[in-house]
This record gives structure tokens, sequence and C-alpha cells, in this order.
């Protein structure tokens, strides 16, 4: 399922297309299970008329019989039917989900603008299982038609009139519980969107726990909090008292029209148009009628619900990406020279900057939003205005964004952490990592990284070392300690060209300067970009540009530039 002109009409095609052999093979067993149930009140008439009213032991024995073989046959088909059916419902969900994170996940981005991470998460997990339940849904409408069918042909053969009036009788209840089902759609997608809101401002504001108690801002979080949620719970009990009206509405429908049912069979009884048995097995069929009846009435919410769920993954699966183009491969051997030219994004006013390959090279900028849109334009997360960024003579928009990523490795400075241990964090998924989170052999270059970004220190100061969980996002480490297991990271990864940028605004000075050193040689050969207007970092590097207006301001060492540029100094050692 791709991006692009998408619906949620296209959404739920999808899920049951995906599903169809299931929901055929699911729609057939519980058909066959609705027969059952339907003759049931037919075989319990033959009894009262052939058994009871004659009598006749041995033929009572004999309808017992076969009841008893019935209720075998209608619990092994209730069993296999519903199995396929949830099986066809939890499966649509996950590919779904798994549509939805790719999606989230695609090199080329987008999905995310605009979006909180929780929000996500709603589509993902709430709407998606949503969705999947539409074929459920399906595979039970189905199952009510085939009992409203047998019980028609049934009450057809016992009575003409009763007969008829099951068949006209129940498109007028069906055409009823759908338009009573619309309001309860509305609702549902308004109660989705409130629910995912209040998710998303959760997950934002446990993400910031840390900083709202320093900055001692947690109260006016919670009654952010308190007010989204209680805007989701306004929604909600809207969406429920839809529901429940709904669902009251077409019961008393339904209950009226049984009630009709048993009126004009208990009629046809007194004038002696049914026998004994023929009213007990009208007045059971009508009884019956009962389950299929609310059956519909289930169906019509779930779909109801699906539809505004289907609507809301369409958002989602539906986002242009942040980047367009790019087919072509990288090759295998990138030698990591960077050149933008006329480059136009957020803070850059038509940049020129050459990157010499193999050179450790600095950034210092006087605007953040300049270093902010370089780094965009190098990790290729947007495109420039106007102008071009290249490697290696190649323009960046021609080569392939995830094989680009690989090459070029953009670390920023805000990245998160994983659930895990400190060496599942700075380990790559193939490098072996073991369940208690010890590494299953030795890795010169993992120690290397780790000992030149100092989160060898960080590991020692932790009480089962790296194989120590950091908590979600990190949260169980000091800010200097998630950024230097952060650094790290992007360290042991290795890629051709590495852009950093402030890895160690939260560490002090001593360990700056270690940190400054470990990285000029560990990286030593490799082109790699600082950006920061660290001191202690610049002065380590081959040459430093700085970014002044959106353009290069200067450029030279560092002793040069904080000899002979006063806008250098002001941005750097001010």
């Amino acid at each position: 399922m791709g991006s692009g002109e998408l619906s949620g009409r296209d959404v739920l095609a999808s899920a049951v297309r995906g599903q169809g052999r299931r929901v055929a093979v699911g729609s057939v067993l519980g058909s066959l299970h609705q027969l059952g149930e339907a003759l049931v009140p037919v075989l319990v008439g033959v009894v009262v008329d052939q058994a009871v009213a004659g009598q006749d032991a041995g033929r009572l024995v004999l309808w017992l019989a076969v009841l008893a073989v019935m209720y075998v046959c209608l619990s092994w088909s209730f069993r296999l039917g519903a199995r396929a059916g949830e099986r066809g419902a939890e499966e649509a969900a996950h590919e779904l989900r798994l549509a939805i994170v790719r999606r989230v996940l695609d090199a080329r981005g987008g999905a995310e603008s605009d979006r909180l991470s929780g929000e996500l998460a709603n589509v993902a997990t709430e709407d998606a299982k949503r969705v999947g339940a539409v074929n459920m849904a399906l595979m039970s409408g189905t199952w009510a038609v085939a009992g409203i069918a047998v019980s028609a042909v049934a009450l057809l053969l016992t009575s003409l009139t009763l007969g008829l009036i099951v068949l006209l009788g129940t498109p007028v209840l069906l055409w009823l519980g759908h338009l009573l089902s619309k309001p309860l759609e509305r609702r549902s997608a308004a109660e989705q969107d409130r629910a995912a809101g209040a998710a998303g401002v959760a997950a934002d504001l446990v993400a910031g726990l840390r900083v709202l108690k320093g900055l001692g801002a947690r109260q006016a979080a919670v009654e952010r909090y308190r007010r989204t949620s209680e805007v989701s719970l306004a929604a909600t009990l809207r969406a429920a008292r839809a529901e429940s009206w709904q669902t009251g509405l077409v019961l008393a429908l339904t209950g009226g029209f049984i009630a009709l049912i048993a009126w004009v069979g208990g009629r046809l009884a007194l004038d002696g148009s049914l026998t004994l048995g023929q009213l007990v097995s009208a007045v059971g069929l009508a009884l019956f009628l009962l389950g299929p009846l609310e059956t519909f009435a289930w169906v019509n919410a779930e779909l109801a619900q699906g539809r505004a769920s289907a609507a809301r993954i369409a958002d989602v699966l539906a986002v242009p990406p942040a980047v367009v183009g790019g087919e072509e491969p990288v090759p295998d051997v990138v030698r990591g020279e960077l050149r933008l030219r006329g480059v136009r994004l957020g803070g850059l006013a038509g940049l020129d900057l050459d990157v010499a390959a193999g050179r450790l090279t600095g950034i210092a900028v006087t605007d953040p939003a300049c270093a902010e849109a370089l780094l965009s334009c190098l990790g290729r997360e947007a495109d420039p205005e106007s102008g071009s960024v290249e490697l290696d003579g190649v323009p960046l928009t021609r080569l392939d964004p995830a094989g680009l990523r690989s090459a070029v490795l953009v670390a920023a400075h805000d990245a998160a952490l994983f659930e895990g241990s400190l060496a599942g964090n700075v380990l790559p998924e193939d490098a072996g990592v073991e369940d208690d989170g010890e590494r299953a052999e030795p890795d010169p270059r993992t120690d290397a990284a780790m000992a030149a970004a100092d989160a060898d220190e960080v590991a020692r100061s932790l009480p089962h070392g790296a194989a120590t969980g950091v908590g979600e996002g990190g949260r169980s480490l000091s800010g200097g300690q998630r950024q230097r297991v952060l650094l790290a990271r992007a360290l042991r990864a290795g890629p051709p060209v590495l852009v950093v940028h402030d890895p160690t605004t939260a560490v002090d000075a001593v360990t700056e300067a270690r940190i400054a050193e470990g990285i000029r040689e560990l990286r030593q050969g490799r082109t790699t970009v600082v950006v920061t207007n660290s001191p202690a970092l610049l002065a380590v590097t081959d040459r430093v540009v700085l970014l002044d207006g959106g353009r290069v301001g200067a450029e030279g060492t560092h002793a040069e530039l904080a000899r002979t540029d006063e806008t250098y100094r002001t941005a750097v050692l001010a």
C-alpha cells in the first residue's frame, strides 16, 4: 500500500482484499453455522408435531439425536468460522501497522510533519485495529444475511405471510440501521482525532519531563494535558452516546419486528392455518432472527468506526514525501567531497560551500537557523528551495535517500536513544549483542568509538557497565552521558561522511577536549563536518568556515579566525 492519492475507501478495500481468502472461508463456515441455527427451531417444531403430539417415543429419541448432531456441527462451524474471522482481522491490522511504520520510516520523510509521535502511534494501533476489525464485521454481516435468508425460506415454507413479512421488513430495518450509523461515524472520527491528540501531547510531555521539572513548569504541563484529555473525553462520550442511541434504536426496531412476526404467527395458529409445531417453529425462527438483526447493528457500528479510522490512516499514508526523486545508487566508493552552490533554505541565503574529502571541517554559525538548514540539506531531510548540494560531484537529488544516509550520516544533537542497554545503542543490529546487553565477542571498532566519544567512561560509571539499560529515550542517563553515547553510536557507524551537530554542549571542558581529540584521531582520513560554535572542537579541525547571514562570512583555521575576525570571535569566544 503506497502513498499518493489514497482515500479511506482505498484503505478499507486493501485491508479486505488482503484477507480475501480468510474472509471467504470464514463467511462460508459462518453461513453454515447460521443455517444450522435457523434449522434448530424447525427441528423443534417437527419434534412437537411428530413426537410430542403423536406421543411417539421412538421418533422423539430419533429427533433428539438429530438435534444433538446438529449442535456438534454448530459448535465446530462457529469455532472455525470465528477463528478465520479473528485471524483475518488481526492480520489485516498487522499489515496496516507495517504500512504505517514503513511510511513513517521512509527515507524520503514527510509522514511525521505536523504530527506528534503519540498521534502516529495512535493511528498505528487503535485505527489499524478498527480497520482490521472490518474483516470480522463483513464476515459477521454475511453470516447474518445467511441466517435471515434461511429463516425467511423456512417461514415461507411454513407460512407465506410470515415469509413475506421477513423478506420485506428486513431491508427496511437494514436501511434504517445504516442511517442511524451516520452520526456514529462522524463522532467516531472526532473521537479518534481527539484521542490521538491527547496521546501525542502525553508522549511529548513525558519526553520532556526532566526539562519541565527543571523549569518548574510541571504544573503548567499537567494543566495542558488535563485540558487536552478533557476534550478527548468529551469526544469519546459523544461517540459513546451516539453508539448507545444507535444500538438502542436498532434494538427497539428489531424487537418490534420480532413482535410483529410472533403476533401474526399467533393469529394464524388460532384460525388453524398453522399447527402447534409450526407455531413453535415460527416463534423460534422469529426469536432466532433477533441474533442476525443485532449483528447488523454491530456491523453498522464497526463499519462506521472502520471508515473513520481508515480515513485517518489514509491521511498518513498519502502524505507526500518531504523530498522527491533520487533513484541512483550511491557509488561503492565514496571519497566524501561535499559541494553546495547557491543553496537557499531556511536561514541559508545562496550558500556556496566546499568541504574537502578526507578532512575535518568545522562550521560555526552566527544564526542557529543556518545550522538547522545546513543539516537538513546534507541529510536530505529537505531539498533546497534553490541551488544544489553534491556528493563527489553528484547532486544529492539523484541519489537514493536510503543509500545516501548510509554514506552521509548526519548525527543531530537531539537524536534519541532506544530502550535497551548502552551497548545495544552503540552497536548496529548486526554487530551481535546478547539479550543481557553484553557483546557476543570483542569489537575493536566499538571500543575505539566508545573511547573517542568518552562513552567508555559512562559505561564504567554504570552498575552493569555497557550492559546497563538506559531507559526509554535514555532517560536514566544525564544529558552529557546521552550526548557521549549518541556520538559513540555515530562514530561506530563509520560512514564515509559524518556530520555531527553540537555533540558536546552538555559536557565539561576537560571531557570536551578529550572528545575533540578523539574525533580527530578516529576520523583521520575520512570526511567529517562538525557544526558547532565550541572552541575546543573547532580548534582541532583542519579548516573552519563561519556562516554569517546565510553565507560564508570567513574561513581559515580556528587560530587565524580567532585572531583576525571580530564576528567569529563574537560567535565562538564570547
